[in-house]
């Protein structure tokens, strides 16, 4: 399949896995780049390379070995910011995923005035106050402000799910009392992706901050962080044909020189003495201890893979595959799509329920007898699948290296699950 300026031959030869023979000699489709995307060899070799050759560890050593990895360090947070459209590379902070990322941002509110009476009163947060998340979120996006709510006695709320999968903004979730909303940029399950216009527009009207968690939408779609106009994005490197390991937030710098810091140790430390410390200035105050090095690199090195291919030109092929998904898998009987039923305001995630089989049947059989691997299960949002009445769903996600033959292979497979089960 090629198209303009996307030929998505040439780049599954960049791909190791897609190589691979499984038992029998079939081939193996791998559809679920929702969960975790594979690694080009660019990436494999950049890592191996400044393991095998430049290692060292970062803002300690004077040697060459050390001054080489800080370089490269540092060079892949400038690569992150520019890919992102950040104003200034220190809004950029390296954590191991984007859990940590959000959990960072939550650990910044409480009932304590940091710096006392110099406190920020953005932060400040108790019973009275209120934290926003949606029905759709990854359990990433709802438990750290759970335990906040804990934490502080503040109320947490949510925006519901309508039918179609899409965010429900009738109501007053947001009010006067609303101090941080934090909602999915597109959905890990449903493909949907957020109005995050009229979100703000809710939010800033009652004076509160909002929070993306991108993690499945940087990895697939241009996103612009000043264009968007919100105060922090999480996102996760292993979805962006990058390692794990690797996290990033990116934050407003002045509401990141306002929060205390999430980690102590070396490196976030200006000076410490036995009694107090003082702290290093953004990035470097989240950055505690040895940061994941080889990880950042590699992550550095897939955006320099995403962005030579280009974000328009995988958006593009990405919804040329999702609208043959949509019309492949109407075509499979008793087959129940969980989520907007159109190319509107959606990714390439594609959930779905077969009548009378439970989802972890149809994963296995896809596996067993097909090699499609596909997600089963509540894909960590377990509140989204009880909104729906369902336990479970079986997960298709699609990405820069996959083809209309792999959803073929897809619906094929569906077929033969109902006829085992018939």
């Amino acid at each position: 399949m090629t198209s303009a300026g996307f030929d998505v031959d040439r780049i599954r030869k960049d791909f190791p896995f897609l190589s691979r023979e499984l038992p029998g000699g079939r081939p193996l489709v791998y559809l679920d780049s929702g969960n975790s995307s594979q690694k080009p060899a660019q990436v494999i070799e950049t890592m191996r390379e400044h393991l095998a050759l430049h290692y060292g560890n970062v803002g300690r050593a004077m040697h060459v070995l050390g001054s080489e990895s800080t370089e490269a360090y540092e060079g892949a947070r400038d690569k992150v910011a520019a890919f992102v459209g950040a104003p200034s590379r220190d809004e950029v902070i390296f954590t191991k995923n984007a859990s940590e990322a959000l959990n960072l941002v939550a650990h910044a509110f409480g009932p304590h005035l940091w710096r006392g009476a110099e406190g920020d009163p953005r932060f400040a947060l108790g019973p009275g106050d209120e934290i926003v998340i949606s029905e759709m979120e990854h359990h990433s996006n709802i438990v750290p402000w759970q335990l906040l709510a804990q934490r502080t006695g503040a109320t947490l709320k949510w925006f519901g799910v309508t039918d179609e999968g899409r965010l429900d903004l009738s109501g007053d979730v947001i009010t006067e009392r609303t101090k941080i909303v934090s909602i999915a940029h597109q959905s890990n399950v449903l493909g949907t992706v957020n109005p995050v216009a009229e979100v703000l527009r809710l939010a800033r009207a009652a004076g509160a901050l909002v929070m993306l968690d991108a993690s499945q939408s940087v990895p697939h779609h241009p996103v612009n962080v000043a264009e968007l106009g919100v105060d922090f994005v999480a996102f996760t490197g292993h979805k962006m044909v990058g390692p794990s390991g690797i996290g990033v937030l990116w934050g407003r710098r002045e509401l990141l020189e306002a929060m205390p810091p999430f980690l102590g140790g070396g490196e976030m430390i200006e000076a410490v003495w036995m009694d107090h410390s003082t702290y290093a200035p953004v990035p470097h105050k989240f950055e505690a201890g040895t940061p994941p090095i080889v990880e950042a690199i590699g992550l550095g090195a897939a955006v320099d893979y995403l962005t030579e291919i280009g974000m328009d030109a995988i958006e593009a092929h990405e919804r040329s595959l999702t609208a043959y998904a949509l019309d492949a898998l109407r075509e499979v009987p008793g087959l129940r799509l969980i989520g907007p039923d159109s190319l509107d305001l959606r990714g390439g995630t594609l959930s779905f329920t077969l009548e009378g089989i439970h989802p972890h049947d149809v994963g296995q059989i896809l596996d067993d007898s097909f090699g499609v691997a596909v997600r089963v299960g509540h894909h960590c949002a377990r509140p989204l699948h009880l909104r729906f009445g369902i336990p479970a769903t079986t997960r298709a996600s699609f990405y820069l290296y996959n083809t209309t033959g792999e959803i073929d292979a897809l619906v094929r497979g569906l077929h033969h699950v109902q006829k085992v089960f018939a």
